[in-house]
């Protein structure tokens, strides 16, 4: 099989890219497989590392508001147009496959005119702007909520799949468990709270723990506490002028990222993070508690969608970003976590909404299309 996947910006949309190429070389060891970005998101560490190699297009995201700036960046995604057209041509691919960013309106419209099949893979529950713009253009589209089924009006064929994720359930043992704790530095015998901002960290997230930090709101609870490389310093240097040692703060672990995501998420009891597609898929196939601080000032505020999707079934909290503080984050952990039933029940609404074999439906849409 010769697929082009088109996959830019973050890691929420190249992330399930890679997984749907990984999953065809599993099943089809000889295929082809090429991405097509920008020069300017994270695909150009992310796919090369993977092993897949990259071509980029211009691409940009356009305003209603007429300014130069625009008309600039209308014509450069024209350009791209052609580009993507000229990249179909050369690599003759089966299938052309769009997980996200700005580069899938040239990439899926050049594959749609020249008759190559095109299939999309939309993340969150409130479908973006280009989801909807390729809907008729589109063989298939293909969902991680439900809810985003009736959201997609003109699709030729929407089917529900689940977002691929690399965080898989562990069952680990309580010896196991416990050495993962204790790596961290923290308690096996008092409840975890782990919270994290994405791989830029979430700079009102992290002001909120500074006040519960300063106020020794977190007696009765652990917190592991990822503040995002970028903003790593910048806390330091907050808890410096409060004359707080970050490697000395009573039941806190405060670390710059993250590598061992999958077991830390494991063994914690609840997670306090930003809601986007692929945290919330995590969340729910774990069958974890959350609070969920969804980031504002995006497409369509999905990202509050998506966290409804757990809220609805009773697997979440939701404390907008306009309203989270101290006091209120420290009251609704204590909610959740000071009773055991509380914490068994949203866990298992939370699975609820899990998804399980993903990339293998994913991979049989693909064959659907692929004659």
């Amino acid at each position: 099989m010769r697929v082009i996947i088109a996959a830019a910006g973050t890691a929420g949309h190249i992330n399930p890219g890679l997984a749907i190429a990984n999953k065809i070389k599993e099943e089809e060891k000889d295929s082809k497989i090429l991405f097509i970005g920008t020069t300017r998101g994270l695909e150009n560490d992310l796919v090369p590392r993977a092993g897949y190699e990259l071509k980029t297009i211009e691409a940009y995201g356009l305003s209603k508001k007429i300014s130069f700036d625009n008309i600039k960046k209308m014509y450069r995604t024209l350009k791209g147009y052609g580009e993507a057209k000229a990249i179909i041509k050369e690599f003759k691919p089966d299938i052309v496959i769009g997980t996200g960013g700005y580069i899938c309106g040239a990439s899926i419209l050049a594959a749609h005119r020249m008759k190559v099949p095109t299939l999309l893979h939309e993340s969150n529950a409130f479908p973006g702007k280009a989801i909807k713009m390729l809907a008729n253009k589109t063989d298939t589209i293909l969902v991680s909520f439900q809810d985003a089924i009736p959201r997609i009006k003109k699709g030729k064929k929407v089917v529900f799949t689940g977002t691929p994720v690399k965080i898989k359930k562990r069952n680990y043992g309580k010896e196991e468990k416990n050495n993962i704790i204790r790596a961290t530095g923290l308690s096996e015998n008092k409840p975890i709270v782990l919270v994290f901002g994405g791989s830029q960290g979430a700079k009102r997230i992290n002001d909120t723990l500074i006040e519960i930090i300063q106020k020794e709101a977190n007696k009765n609870y652990q917190v592991i506490w990822a503040t995002g490389p970028k903003q790593y310093d910048i806390i330091k240097e907050k808890l410096e002028m409060a004359n707080l040692n970050r490697n000395h703060i009573k039941n806190m672990k405060i670390i710059p990222y993250i590598y061992n995501m999958e077991e830390l998420m494991n063994v914690v009891d609840v997670i306090v993070a930003r809601s986007g597609a692929m945290t919330i898929t995590e969340i729910s196939n774990l069958g974890k508690p959350s609070i969920l601080v969804p980031l504002p000032n995006v497409s369509h505020n999905h990202q509050l969608y998506n966290a409804k999707a757990l809220e609805k079934v009773g697997a979440a909290k939701i404390i907008l970003d306009h309203e989270i503080n101290g006091e209120k984050l420290n009251k609704t952990i204590e909610e959740i976590i000071l009773n055991q039933g509380n914490i068994e029940k949203m866990g298992e609404n939370a699975f609820k909404i899990s998804t399980t074999d993903t990339e293998s439906k994913i991979y049989k849409e693909i064959k659907k299309l692929v004659k």
